[in-house]
């Protein structure tokens, strides 16, 4: 099991083994380029098979037929909404600015994959193991708001434009719940850095002792995705398609990439958060049990979806700034608390 464990990292140093110096600038190169490579086709398969699963949830929950044609139950589905997706036309409004109007895809993108730079997928699986790694992955997701209100604005449209403010107000309100949710789990941990945290749960997951604060995060999680019932960026009914209106082919499925890929970055983090990460029963790997946990919350995310109806802009703020923020504050308060008598309870002890 320890090889399974140890797989990548192994294959890992193997390559570094090829060079005269394992951490010359060269092997630092090679492993950064190959790294960059997996994560970024990480991103893109996750987005083509989530958004099969996806309909094959919506099957499943709303009892319609779904994707059944292309391949054994429609499960090749994907390969044949890329090859459509690839040979629709570009087309960008006259009255736009062409050059954001192209620049917002290619950022919610990139700003994706710098997020997955954190993740630790397994014990010594951390692409950059940074001290501050959940405050970089918190400060690069909310530049998707920018992304967003970008596509809104370049548009020259007013339905476009209206799903840009939407965009803006709503991640923002619900960055303050999510951020807060996580500085519980910070708290005891008294560190930034995501495979420290992840080593912390090797006896007991954060979810057991943060219930609350799993809650709140998983909440806002969905409302940062833009994802129902909180979607009324791409509300349907008002404002059409919100940002995407105008965008078509191939910028349209970048739009579709970002949101799947933040779908697996904010589950990776979850599990790293509150589910113990890598850890599990030793019959599997460390990585898989990883894969299996962030599996675990796409579900859940889906589920939401699939089941609660679309709210209200209105009563999409206030659960924001009346609910989720109390009680994301109430949970910090309930730590420091909780905290507090486990060092007095100790010294009590140990004098």
């Amino acid at each position: 099991m320890d090889a399974l464990n140890n797989l990548f990292v192994n294959i890992a140093a193997a390559i570094r083994g090829l060079f005269a110096d394992s951490h010359s600038f060269g092997a630092d190169l090679t492993i950064n380029s190959i790294v960059f490579i997996v994560l970024f086709l990480i991103m893109v398969v996750s987005a083509m098979f989530l958004s099969l699963v996806e309909r094959k949830f919506a099957h499943w929950t709303s009892q319609r037929s779904g994707p059944n044609r292309l391949g054994p139950h429609g499960w090749f589905q994907f390969i044949a909404d890329a090859v459509k997706m690839l040979g629709k036309e570009d087309i960008i409004p006259i009255n736009a600015d062409k050059f954001l109007f192209k620049l917002a895809p290619m950022m919610l993108v990139g700003v994706t994959l710098m997020a997955y730079a954190v993740v630790p997928f397994g014990k010594g699986m951390v692409p950059i193991d940074l001290d501050l790694g959940i405050f970089y992955f918190m400060a690069v997701s909310s530049v998707t708001t920018l992304g967003m209100l970008i596509a809104g604005w370049s548009s020259n449209n007013k339905y476009s434009m209206l799903g840009g403010l939407r965009a803006v107000a709503q991640m923002i309100s619900y960055e303050i719940p999510l951020l807060l949710s996580l500085l519980g789990v910070v708290m005891i941990t008294q560190t930034f850095k995501l495979s420290s945290i992840v080593e912390a749960q090797k006896s007991v997951p954060f979810i057991f002792i943060q219930p609350l604060a799993f809650i709140i995060y998983l909440i806002a999680c969905l409302a940062e995705l833009n994802r129902a019932p909180f979607d009324q960026v791409q509300g349907e009914q008002e404002i059409l398609s919100g940002p995407l209106v105008e965008y078509s082919g191939l910028r349209w499925g970048l739009f579709m990439l970002a949101e799947y890929g933040n779908v697996v970055a904010t589950s990776a983090i979850a599990v790293s958060m509150f589910l113990g990460g890598w850890y599990g029963p030793e019959f599997l790997p460390g990585w898989l049990w990883f894969i299996l946990k962030i599996g675990f919350m796409i579900f859940l995310m889906m589920w939401a979806r699939w089941t609660f109806v679309r709210m209200r802009i209105d009563h999409l703020m206030h659960f924001a700034w009346k609910i989720l923020l109390p009680l994301s504050l109430v949970n910090i308060f309930l730590t420091g608390l909780g905290i507090y008598v486990y060092e007095l309870i100790i010294v009590r002890i140990g004098g």
